[in-house]
C-alpha cells in the first residue's frame, strides 16, 4: 500500500516558488484551520514571520495558536512564531493554523504531518492523501492486520507514539444473501439476474428454460421488487431472492 502525498493546490509548486499577485505585487498563499477549507490570502512580505502569516490569517492572539506549513512533498513544517519563513526558497503557500499548543504526530504514506487537535476526521485524511477512486486510507497495524478508516471515521490520536496511515486499494465489500432460501457470499454491492440466476441454477441452460425473479429486503428503493434479464439490483446483508424455473413448450 502507499501513494505519494500530494497537494490539492496548483501553481506556485510547480515552479518551486510562491505566486505573486499582480495588482500589489504581493505573494498569495492559503492558510486553513484543522477542516482544510483554505483561504486564499495576500501578503507583502516573501519572508514573513510566522505571526505575520496568523495576523493575516485572522488567527489571533498569534501566541495561542501553532502553525505548520505544508511543504510540496506533503510534509508538515512547524513555523514558529518569531521565525522568519522564506516562501520563495521553498515554493510553499498552504498553511495550517491550530488554537492549540499540543502536536499530535502521525505519519501518511511516510509523510510527517504534526496535527494540533486530538480527533481527526477520517475526512481530513483523505484530504490530505488526495485518494483516487478505488483507493483508501488503512490504519498501519505495524505486525498485524490494517485497520480501514472511512471518511466518516474520527481517529484519536492520543495514544502513546506515532501513528501510521498509508492508503491502498479500497477492499470490495462482501455480503451475505440468501437465494431460495440457501445463504451465499457475493463480492459488490450489486447483483445483476443472470448471476443470481446461476447461485440459484449453476451450469448452462437449455433456451427453453425461463426464470423469474423477486427480491426482498435490498438497498434498493422500493427494497422489493422483480429482477429480468439484463437486470441488476443493490444489495445489502441478508437480501433475499426467489428464482423459479419453468421450461416453455
Amino acid at each position: 500500500m502507499g501513494n505519494a502525498l500530494q497537494s490539492n493546490t496548483k501553481g506556485p509548486e510547480a515552479t518551486g516558488r510562491p505566486e505573486r499577485s499582480a495588482a500589489n505585487d504581493s505573494f498569495r498563499l492559503a492558510v486553513s484551520n484543522e477542516t482544510l477549507n483554505f483561504r486564499p490570502l495576500t501578503i507583502a512580505d516573501p519572508v514573513p514571520l510566522g505571526r505575520q502569516i496568523l495576523a493575516v490569517a485572522g488567527y489571533g492572539p498569534p501566541d495561542d495558536f501553532s502553525l505548520f506549513a505544508i511543504l510540496p512533498a506533503g510534509d508538515f513544517e512547524d513555523v514558529r512564531l518569531d521565525e522568519t519563513f522564506d516562501l520563495r526558497g521553498k515554493g510553499v503557500e498552504r498553511f495550517v493554523a491550530f488554537k492549540s499548543d499540543r502536536v499530535f504526530r502521525l505519519t501518511l504514506d511516510g509523510h510527517a504531518i504534526n496535527w494540533g487537535v486530538q480527533n481527526m476526521p477520517g475526512a481530513v485524511l483523505y484530504s490530505l492523501a488526495n485518494v483516487g477512486a478505488g483507493q483508501a486510507v488503512f490504519f498501519d497495524a505495524r505486525g498485524g492486520q490494517d485497520r480501514l478508516i472511512e471518511p466518516g471515521d474520527v481517529v484519536d490520536l492520543a495514544a502513546p507514539g506515532v501513528e501510521h496511515f498509508v492508503t491502498g486499494p479500497r477492499p470490495v465489500p462482501t455480503f451475505e444473501i440468501f437465494v431460495n432460501g440457501r445463504p451465499r457470499t457475493v463480492t459488490g454491492n450489486t447483483v445483476t439476474f443472470e448471476q443470481i440466476v446461476q447461485l440459484a441454477f449453476p451450469g448452462e441452460h437449455d433456451p427453453n428454460v425461463e426464470f423469474s425473479m423477486s427480491y426482498s429486503h435490498a438497498a434498493a428503493t422500493p427494497p422489493v421488487g422483480e429482477l429480468g434479464r439484463g437486470g441488476s439490483v443493490q444489495i445489502k446483508n441478508g437480501t433475499r431472492f426467489n428464482v423459479t424455473r419453468t421450461v416453455q413448450s
